[in-house]
């Protein structure tokens, strides 16, 4: 399982993971979770984060799922985080994905009005 080095493992000052430790017996498959509007603050900004540290990192560039925490993704897979090819598969550590560029500047523009380290 490939490892982001150098992402945290947790949201800072909350309980919103980033990354696991290891990988597990079974894996976690990713799904597109429904975000609602009565979401909770402290989830918006874990989601903004999180696309923050993506985007940081990799820009457009294809990126491997890895050690990065399933639920996180869930929640901006099949909008701001989509397949990098036709060969992504769910259940997969290896399965690589990009951040949606144009979905990001509808859903979450502030995150790229900010440069690196903000």
């Amino acid at each position: 399982m490939f490892k982001h080095r150098g992402f945290p493992e947790y949201v800072p000052g909350t309980d919103h993971k980033v990354t696991i430790r290891r990988a597990g017996k079974k894996t976690t498959p990713l799904r597109a979770r429904e975000r609602y509007r009565d979401r909770r603050a402290d989830a918006r900004r874990a989601d903004a984060f999180f696309l923050r540290l993506l985007i940081e990192r990799y820009g457009d560039a294809p990126f491997e799922r890895g050690n990065l925490d399933a639920g996180r993704i869930n929640w901006l897979l099949g909008r701001e985080i989509v397949a990098a090819g036709p060969d992504f598969d769910p259940q997969s550590y290896e399965t690589e994905m990009r951040v949606d560029f144009d979905a990001v500047r509808v859903s979450f523009p502030h995150v790229l009005d900010k440069g690196p380290g903000k």
